[in-house]
């Protein structure tokens, strides 16, 4: 392929190759060319021009394919642009004269049609160049368009449309014949043909003025004609043509020269037009009286769907202002369409028409509307309702009781309120809340006049208004109870009107259905309300004839809908609902066959009614509260079923008794019990399978069934892959709604009055039940799919063969419907036999099943070939037996090999690729080459398209069935595919859709292969993307559609070779071009589907990339249709053309694709494009629904031959500043999480997105940005949000917020230091906040708002309390509300949402109180590290005490509140089988029906009231206060906590503190033994938190102290924790919290070693040792014992940080042969907290319980210390020392060592902790690094506080002697420094320690002192270590006896006077020489004077230190007079000098 990549065609590798290939190699060479062309230079083009052309046209008489001859013309015309066009005529005349040539033969068409396209190029690309010849050419297509095939017609449309568009207004001359051909060709039988003469005409109109002027009326009746028998692409083809003229019709786009008798057409006529057509398919205008509609009277479903798209178009090209000016013309003209008698002549008609006036409004209100102008035509619309109200009104009042009212008027009104209430409800769905101010009108009234047709006497007209309300409770949920009420209180007021009885409870089991819908629900008691109603209406239901039967159906209708309140609701009254069940149906069988015996019709009418209504109620209770249905109940229900079934025997003989009457009041009750039937267990109903089964054979097969709606029965038992054979009308397109009409069968769509029943569904759309004869054949086969598994195998065989013989027996259309029903029936058995697994019997019962299929599949109905082929694959898949599955592929192969007909053929290829579906693929190679042969032969066989499409469909099966086993046949499928690409011609477009998704069948069978670089799958790659490009080339939509999907699979596994530069701007041509017309251009839903799930996938990876390559197009494209979304991609990007299409799609999978594609671009490219993506969102948010009604509409002119599409024309420009106007809320909802996205995406990134000082400073010298630039933006965005009318926005606006102020809290202010950044938004949260607050917002919004409170107070953000006050007053005002409690609140939701409010209230006063107590303590220890909150309550502490001081005042109702909320979790929290324990009536803030819902609330909130709690217990210190009621209007709570108050008399407040203790610990403890996943973190931390808070106060301390097992429980729960998280805040908290229950245990066991003491009668040496862990034995028991435990934690905690300590682990690579173990900050204090806890440990231990303890924390404490001394762990040891040392000391100075009973042992043991100390230092001494220091202070502190035995062990004590030695030699000053230090303290030591020391080392330390006088110190280090020497000798100078002492002083000042210098010497002297002379001087004046004896004498003996000494006084007297300014200092220091001169 690489060959054909070059200008000139390279003939020689051309023919080489074989056919096929060659034509590929064709198709490759002209894409290149197509490419090469534009960029070659002109003089290369014209140099070979001659031979290119010579070689395109040698192709274009070689029988190019369809797509070849399209590039082919586009090579040809791109060769006359860009060379010479001189030439170019005599290819025009070349290609006349193909045109012209008599070859009829098929091989010649090809190069005919390619002539044609040539010409259609050639006139568009060189338009005027060819002006000359163009009225030949014309004539001469035309003419040929005589004698044409329809590829040819094809063709030639499509030609003369390009001619037209290259040639514009030149072409004038030839317009009417164009128009006459065009016209014929409109109504042509082929279809592809039509769709080709109206884009043609398309084309024409936009110069031919003609068309939509004179020509107008014909053009409209030929269209009309047109959509007669047309399939989908052609009615929205001609829908788009004739909208567009009767647009222009109307708003002209040219001035018109007047003609004679032209006139403008008005909108009347234009309307006319429509209805004329509407209501008489066209006949009643028609000028030729042979085009008269044969007789029909009533006008083709078809033609009325098409005029419906048209009008579509007609108003989507008229734009938005121009339909708000005109609504109420097009409303009135929709409304008089379905109240027409000619419309409505039966119900089915008239369910059509409603449903195309529906979609007409609802496919332009919703997308052509902004939020305002929708409701304004709302109001419209109301109007329209009470005028129609006021007619039947005065219809009923006028004529007399008897006439009552004309049948037509009241038919034609129900009809014109079904549409109006529908739409209305929509309207109201759809703007949610938005829509409040509108309901609050009361200048409309718009709910009254909805709830006054709930009297129409007609049951549609009721049936709507009811769903309307329904509707308005679904937008606004506060109207769901004041609706019920309103609706319950009429209904019993107006008992006695049937209309009022029967309206009034479809309204309320309405409502009750939109309850589903709405999060917050309605309160418990409406359902008590409703069941009243519902009794009372059925037990009144016989009163009173006039009105039985709709009491007694509006009776079970409220009891059906009651049950989706849901199991809760409905376990209260079911045994009510259960005694009336009881009394709907006879006791027993016998009954039934005595009620035959009496009544009439009008009785049994009831009574079957009632038994309907009350099978009904059964079915609901089933389906949606599943968990009442017990054993119990279920027996309760059988013998009515049973009574149910007999009456089911009987219904004939009734109906033939009273007649027709009551044969739909029978039909329903079948249907009924079939549904219940169905869902129950078969078992349960086993005695009457023999009737039912009788009454379903009859309903499938009987001689009264009506064709079914197939299409509601059979698609849901196809493989739904399968269906895509059946054409795009099953596949999702946007006019599904009416396009369901047509393929409704007789019955046409569904609508509510054929079962009101389903009012209550669960569904946001209205319900469309079909009618009871199509829904019970529905039923009947679902039910017998569930029965026929549990038959008896020759019932089953007897069953089978019936079914065989009904179809074998039958002609006609009824034998077609009874083969649907039973091959339906059977396949929903195989289902249900699959799906349970059960055996469908022996060969008697295989025979007749297969054979029932066999025939199914050789049925006419294609979708019931497609039944039965999922139905073969499922027997196969029950029977599981090889031998079957071979006979059955033989069968179908043979079959293949001998039939000849289409129908057979298609369905056995279908079978062949169903047979595997189940038995987990395909595994034979022999099955898979036979299958693939035959299917390579018949999707080769161009006779019959239909066969080519299933062969090849059943090829895309087979190929993901064989999986890897596919690969060898994998090259010659690709080259089948690629041919039939190539020459399927554009009319087969059901072939190019097989063929595409065969293609992606292969390229997902390839896999990552596709990467590889060998040649054969270079070849298939190229294959694949031409594949792709071709039918990217196609018309079809769905064909385009299919070549994304396979680019995209193609992207997925070999994205090098995917061209992103021209697939993306492929894709945005077509979201661009069809994002105009949403609901029309764009044809198929499922293309914008691939396009924008394509996107998707391209932005995971290269959104950059995506959005240049957008950006680009538009750039680079001359359009000439500029729609308005080039526009918004010019201004916005991609990205801003994406947020336009989510405005306007409705499909939720469409609209979650836009959203990812969004998600994936903004993750890529917001950081880098900060502004650009919040300008964007900041434009979404702010395209609110502003009218549009005074936009200008913009008209274009013609400019230089630019020109514009028709439907840009006509769209109105905003005069809004932004790219986007009118968009709804949900997008805007969605631009606000996208805020909120960017804002945690920047959170990852540059840290200056949080910082200004940081920000500002990069941004000088980069162009970078950052979030903090924005932040104004973001708090405008946050506000303009949270004050909304939506309330979803205003929650995503509150959310945004919080996160602002989260992120931004800390964020300082640079211009003023001191301040945050936030500071000066406090008025616009202060704003955004307050509406949240009002009485009437939704508790929901009120619970957000209460949490961005806390945060705002808590972040301290303000530290001005006045400030504060504001919003701490929105608090304080949700708090009153709070104390009013439930009781009082107007029930609008479920009483659960009142727990939601109230526990976000409290949760909200609990951050803020936190918060305070924690600023109030940092400030107290402005020192001390308190560990941080979690984030929600922030950090700085504002306003500190003030801020304490605001929650101090409702400080005693909060606290009780809280202990009231955690009362209820901690009930809430109980496992399932305590449950019966709950409080019957429910606890504090929940009630007990609403548990479940209370929980998750509950959840959310505990951790932070338990955390405040205990801070509070904390600050009172469990004193008890007097906490009156004095603020609380009604007791806390019924249960047994918050008796704290009222029985305060009973309960001791011991008792009360006690059950606060037990609370908290409990819920703390159950939370830290259970595994969570959600919001761990920040709950663990608040559980820890509260238990420190609580063990800081000594009463609970001495309460956990005195209770041991519950001590050891905790520590076990804290191990885990330990164990489980990682996270350093939670490990600090819980080694704190160790070290709180280990001190409870001191001070416990203290306190009682104290009391045995002062107990006089106790002998000592009886009890001292009872006291403390070990007793007499010593013995711990692990899981009993507190000592155990906590040393289990403590080790955990050391060997994780340290491993090397532990012996197993010191060989590990983690151990001693390991690297250094560094130790963060943190993990430093881990381990001290771990030492400091062992340490304490021997202290809570008898004294054998301390000598059992005692090795193993010398063992560890000896480890650390060890592993420090050896510098192992890394830098910041030092931070160990201390803790390490302390440890030693504690355990050292431990009582036990001293007691009687432990000395002897302790000491031993201490003697080994020593020795080992010292071998260590012996080992370790010779490594680098080692911490000498360290080592010396531990034997320091083992010789000072070990006691006296431990320690004078002569070798020990040698040992500790030598240490000392060595370290006087030391060189490094600084451990000189720390030894002499150390000496200090051990000469200051008890006597037998010190003195052996002194012994020792006295000589040493004097030697080194005399020395210093010869070496100086130098530095400072120096300097301090001979400092050090002199403390150390003054030490041991006053360490000896006093009678020695003398002697030693004399010592001691010679050495100090050697140390001064002279006058001359200290000049000069170095600054440490100058502060040694200083500070020996210093000595010298405070030791002289203390030794006056011993100076005096040393003074006498040696005159030169006398002289020495002189001089330095003398000159330390100079210098401190030259210094001192006040004459005070001289004398200060006058009487030591003195002093010491007298001692001379």
């Amino acid at each position: 392929m690489e060959q054909a990549h070059s200008l000139l065609l390279n003939e020689e590798a051309c023919s080489q190759l074989r056919e096929h290939q060659r034509a590929e190699f064709v198709f490759e060479w002209l894409r290149f060319l197509k490419k090469l062309l534009p960029a070659t230079d002109r003089a290369d083009v014209k140099q070979n021009q001659k031979r290119l052309v010579e070689q395109l046209t040698a192709v274009l008489t070689s029988s190019p394919g369809p797509p070849t001859r399209l590039l082919l013309a586009q090579c040809l015309a791109l060769v006359y642009r860009v060379g010479d066009s001189l030439t170019s005529s005599l290819t025009v005349d070349r290609c006349n004269d193909i045109i012209r040539s008599k070859d009829d033969s098929p091989s010649f068409l090809p190069t005919r049609l390619a002539a044609v396209a040539c010409l259609g190029v050639l006139y568009e690309q060189l338009g005027r160049l060819l002006i000359n010849s163009f009225k030949e050419t014309v004539t001469n297509l035309l003419k040929a368009m005589k004698s044409a095939e329809s590829q040819g017609r094809c063709e030639i449309m499509l030609g003369i449309e390009r001619i037209l568009k290259g040639l514009g207004v030149s072409a004038v001359s030839c317009h009417r014949d164009i128009y006459k051909a065009a016209r014929t060709c409109l109504t042509d039988r082929s279809m592809a043909v039509r769709c080709a003469a109206a884009k043609c005409l398309l084309e024409l109109q936009r110069e031919a003025v003609f068309l939509w002027s004179a020509e107008l009326e014909n053009v409209a009746t030929l269209c009309f004609r047109a959509f007669e028998g047309s399939n989908y692409d052609v009615r929205v083809g001609i829908s788009k043509l004739l909208g567009t003229l009767l647009a222009s019709a109307l708003e002209p786009r040219q001035a018109i020269a007047p003609r004679p008798g032209s006139k403008r057409n008005s909108l009347e006529e234009v309307m006319e037009l429509l209805s004329s057509g509407f209501l008489r398919g066209g006949a009643g205008f028609l000028r030729a009286s042979g085009d008269m509609l044969k007789g029909t009277s009533s006008v083709s479903r078809d033609v009325r769907i098409g005029i419906t798209q048209t009008c579509v178009v007609f108003v989507s090209i008229l734009g938005g202002a121009w339909l708000e000016m005109h609504f109420s013309s097009l409303l009135s003209l929709l409304m008089e369409w379905v109240s027409h008698t000619r419309a409505t002549q039966n119900l089915a008609d008239a369910v059509s028409c409603r449903c195309c006036a529906s979609f007409i409004l609802r496919a332009t209100l919703s997308t052509l509307l902004g939020e305002k102008a929708q409701i304004a035509a709302a109001k419209e619309i109301c109007q329209l309702i009470s005028k129609q109200k006021r007619v039947v009104d005065a219809a009923l009042h006028e004529g007399n009781v008897e006439t009552r009212v004309s049948p037509a008027d009241v038919t034609a009104s129900q009809h014109v309120l079904v549409c109006a209430l529908l739409e209305l409800g929509s309207l109201l769905q759809d703007l949610r809340s938005t829509a409040a101010p509108l309901l609050q009108d009361t200048s409309i009234g718009m709910l009254d006049t909805v709830i006054s047709i709930l009297l129409h006497p007609s049951t549609s007209a009721r049936l709507a208004a009811a769903w309307c309300l329904r509707c308005v409770a679904v937008g606004i949920p506060a109207q769901v109870a004041v609706l019920l009420d309103r609706c319950a209180e009429r209904l019993n007021a107006l008992k006695s009107c049937p209309e009022a009885v029967a309206g009034y409870s479809a309204a309320i089991a309405a409502l009750l259905g939109a309850v589903q819908l709405c999060p917050l629900g309605i309160s418990h008691s409406k359902g008590k309300v409703v069941m009243t109603l519902a009794e009372d209406l059925l037990r009144s239901a016989a009163q009173n004839s006039r009105i039985s039967i709709q009491r007694t159906q509006g009776g079970w209708l409220l009891l059906s809908a009651l049950s989706t309140l849901g199991p809760t609701v409905m376990e209260h009254h079911l045994p009510r609902l259960l005694l009336l069940w009881k009394c709907a149906f006879p006791l027993s069988v016998k009954d039934v066959e005595n009620e035959l015996r009496r009544g009439d019709s009008f009785t049994w009418q009831v009574t079957l009614e009632g038994r309907a209504g009350a099978l009904c109620a059964m079915k609901s209770l089933v389906v949606h509260c599943k968990d009442l249905l017990t054993d119990d109940v279920i027996s309760r229900l059988l013998p009515l079923l049973t009574c149910a079934v007999a009456l089911l025997k009987q219904l004939p003989s009734i109906i033939k008794s009273y007649g027709n009457q009551i044969k739909n009041a029978a039909t329903v009750f079948r249907l009924r019990v079939y549904e219940i039937l169905t869902m129950l267990q078969p078992k349960t109903y086993e005695e009457s399978f023999g009737t039912v089964l009788k009454q379903l054979l009859n309903d499938l097969t009987g001689p009264e069934i009506t064709a079914c709606a197939e299409l509601n029965l059979l698609p849901s038992l196809c493989y739904s892959q399968d269906l895509a054979l059946l054409g795009p009308g099953l596949q999702d397109v946007d006019q599904h709604y009416i396009e369901e009409q047509l393929h409704g069968g007789g019955s046409g769509g569904g609508t509510l009055e054929y079962d009101p029943f389903t009012i209550f569904e669960k569904a946001k759309e209205v319900p469309t039940p079909l009618p009871p004869a199509s829904a019970l054949t529905t039923a009947a086969v679902q039910l017998f799919g569930v029965i026929f598994p549990h038959l008896g195998a020759q019932q089953k065989a007897q069953i089978l063969e019936q079914f065989c013989e009904f179809v074998r027996q039958l002609k006609g259309a009824r034998q077609q419907t009874v083969q649907i029903n039973v091959a339906a029936a059977f396949c929903c058995t195989l289902k249900c036999l699959a799906s349970s697994r059960r055996e469908l019997g022996p060969e008697e019962v295989q025979r007749p099943a297969l054979s029932l299929l066999l025939g199914a599949l050789e049925g006419s109905n294609p979708l019931l070939r497609c039944m039965a082929a999922e139905g073969l694959a499922r027997l196969v898949q029950v029977l599981n037996d090889p031998n079957f599955t071979v006979s059955i592929t033989l069968m179908s192969f043979d079959k293949l090999k001998t039939a000849r007909d289409a129908i057979t053929r298609t369905g056995h290829a279908l079978a062949l690729s169903a047979v595997y579906r189940y038995l987990s693929g395909i595994s034979s190679s022999q099955f898979l080459s036979a299958c693939v042969g035959v299917l390579f032969t018949l999707s080769q066989d161009s006779t019959s398209p239909e066969v080519q499409m299933w062969a090849l469909h059943a090829l895309s099966m087979v190929v993901d069935l064989a999986g890897p086993l596919y690969h060898s046949h994998l090259e010659a499928s690709f080259n089948l595919v690629l041919r039939l690409l190539l020459s399927t011609p554009h009319t087969h477009v059901e072939v190019q859709q097989s063929l595409g998704r065969c293609l992606n069948a292969l390229i997902t069978s390839m896999g990552p292969d596709l990467q590889g670089e060998g040649a054969g799958v270079c070849a298939v790659r190229t294959s694949c993307l031409v594949g792709c490009a071709v039918m990217q080339d196609s018309q079809d939509c769905l064909v385009q559609a299919q070549a994304i999907l396979c680019l995209q699979q193609l992207h997925m596994f070999a994205p090098r070779f995917v061209n992103l530069a021209s697939l993306v701007p492929s894709l945005c041509e077509i979201l661009l071009d069809y994002s105009v017309l949403i609901n029309l251009c764009s044809s198929y839903l499922s293309l914008r589907r691939a396009v924008v799930a394509c996107l998707r996938q391209l932005a995971q990876k290269e959104a950059v990339e995506v959005s240049e390559h957008a950006v680009s197009l538009v750039k680079e494209l001359p359009r000439r249709d500029n729609t308005q979304l080039d526009v918004t991609i010019k201004e916005v990007g991609l990205e801003g053309a994406l947020f336009s299409l989510l405005d306007r799609e409705s499909d939720p999978h469409l609209c979650q694709d836009i959203e990812e594609t969004l998600v994936h671009m903004m993750s890529s490219a917001a950081e880098s494009n900060l502004a650009h993506w919040l300008k964007l969102c900041k434009d979404v948010l702010s395209a609110s629904a502003d009218s549009t009604a005074a936009a200008a509409v913009e008209t274009q002119q013609e400019e230089d031959g630019d020109r514009y599409d028709d439907s840009s024309v006509f769209h109105a420009k905003s005069e809004s500043s932004g790219p986007f106007n009118n968009l709804r809320w949900s997008t805007r909802v969605f631009s606000m999480e996208c805020v909120c996205r960017i804002i945690a995406q920047c959170e990852n990134g540059d840290p200056a997105h949080f910082n200004m000082a940081l920000a500002q400073e990069q941004r000088l010298h980069e162009s970078a940005d950052f979030l903090v630039l924005h932040l104004a933006d973001l708090i405008r965005m946050a506000f303009m949000a949270a004050t909304d009318h939506s309330d979803q926005l205003r929650l995503a606006g509150l959310q945004t917020l919080l996160v602002i102020i989260r992120k931004f809290s800390n964020v300082p202010e640079p211009e003023f230091p001191g301040h945050v950044i936030l500071e000066q938004y406090q008025a616009n949260v202060g704003a955004a906040l307050r509406p949240a607050f009002h009485v009437d917002a939704p508790p929901n919004v009120t619970a957000k708002a209460c949490q961005v409170c806390s945060a705002w107070i808590a972040s301290g953000v303000i530290s001005d309390l006045r400030d504060l006050r504001r919003v701490h007053q929105l608090l304080a005002s949700s708090l009153a509300k709070v104390q009013v409690g439930r009781d009082v609140a107007s029930q609008l939701y479920n009483e659960s949402t009142f727990t939601m409010e109230t526990l976000a209230v409290l949760k909200a006063w609990a951050e803020v109180y936190i918060t305070a107590v924690q600023g109030s303590r940092q400030r107290e220890s402005p020192g001390s590290q308190l560990p941080q909150q979690s984030d929600e309550a922030g950090t700085a502490a504002p306003a500190g005490a003030g801020l304490l001081k605001l929650v101090q005042t409702d400080l005693a109702t909060l606290s009780r509140l809280w202990l009231a909320a955690l009362q209820d979790h901690a009930l809430l929290t109980l496992p399932s089988q305590y449950l019966s324990q709950l409080p019957s009536t429910g606890g504090s803030f929940y009630t007990a029906e609403t548990v479940e819902q209370a929980r998750p609330h509950y959840y959310s909130a505990w951790a932070t009231i338990l955390h405040a709690t205990a801070l509070w217990l904390n600050s009172t210190g469990f004193i008890m206060v007097d906490e009156g009621p004095a603020n609380l209007s009604r007791p806390v709570t019924p249960t047994s906590m918050g008796q704290s108050t009222s029985l305060s008399s009973v309960k001791s407040p011991e008792d009360v503190n006690t059950d606060r203790l037990h609370l908290i610990l409990g819920i703390s403890v159950e939370y830290l033994c259970s595994p969570h996943s959600e919001d761990q973190m920040e709950n663990i931390n608040s559980c820890l938190q509260a238990l420190q808070a609580l063990l800081e106060v000594t009463w609970p301390r001495s309460k956990v102290g005195n209770d041991q097992a519950l001590s050891v429980e905790l520590l076990s729960v804290l191990h885990r924790l330990i164990v489980t998280r990682e996270s350093p805040s939670i490990q600090l908290a819980v080694l704190e919290l160790v070290r709180l229950i280990v001190c409870a245990a001191q001070e416990h066991v203290k306190e009682k070693r104290h009391s045995a003491e002062v107990d006089d009668g106790a002998a000592e040496k009886e009890t001292v040792p009872e006291f403390g862990e070990g007793r007499d034995t010593g013995g711990l028991v692990p899981g009993k014992s507190l000592v155990f435990g906590a040393l289990e934690l403590c080790l955990c905690t050391l060997v994780r940080k340290l491993p090397q300590i532990s012996p197993k682990l010191a060989g590990s690579p983690r151990g001693r042969g390991g690297q250094t173990c560094f130790l963060s900050n943190t993990d430093c204090r881990l381990v001290t907290s771990a030492l400091a806890i062992l340490s304490e440990l021997p202290s809570i231990c008898s004294p054998e319980g301390s000598v059992s303890v005692l090795p193993t924390v010398l063992y560890l404490l000896l480890g650390v210390l060890r592993e420090v001394v050896k510098g192992s762990v890394g830098a910041e040891s030092g931070q160990l020392v201390p803790g390490i040392l302390q440890a030693l000391r504690t355990v050292l100075t431990s009582p036990m060592s001293r007691a009687e009973k432990s000395r002897g042992a302790w000491t031993e043991l201490l003697q080994c902790a020593l020795h080992t100390l010292l071998e260590s230092w012996n080992t370790d001494k010779m490594e680098p690094g080692v911490d000498e220091v360290t080592m010396l202070t531990s034997l320091t502190i083992f010789l000072l506080y070990a006691s006296v035995e431990v320690t004078t062990v002569e070798l020990l004590q040698t040992r500790c002697i030598q240490a000392f030695r060595a370290s006087l030699e030391s060189k490094d000053p600084v451990v000189l420094s720390k030894s002499y230090q150390l000496l200090v303290s051990l000469f200051q030591g008890p006597a037998p320690v010190a003195r052996p020391f002194i012994l020792a080392l006295g000589g040493r330390l004097v030697s080194q002192l005399e020395e210093v006088e010869k070496s100086r110190p130098q530095g400072p280090a120096e300097l301090q270590a001979v400092q050090d020497a002199i403390r150390a000798l003054e030490a041991l100078v006053f360490a000896a006896d006093e009678t020695h002492r003398p002697q030693l002083v004399a010592v001691l000042l010679p050495i100090l006077i050697s140390l001064l210098l002279d006058e001359n010497a200290l000049a000069s002297a170095p600054a440490a020489s100058r502060s040694l002379h200083e500070s020996a001087l210093r000595d010298l004046m405070r030791i002289g004077p203390q030794h006056s004896a011993v100076f005096k004498a040393l003074m006498a003996s040696a005159p030169h230190m006398k002289a020495r000494l002189e001089a330095a006084v003398k000159g330390n007297q100079e210098s401190l007079n030259t210094k001192a300014q006040a004459p005070r200092v001289i004398s200060k220091n006058t009487p030591s000098i003195q002093l010491k001169i007298n001692f001379l």
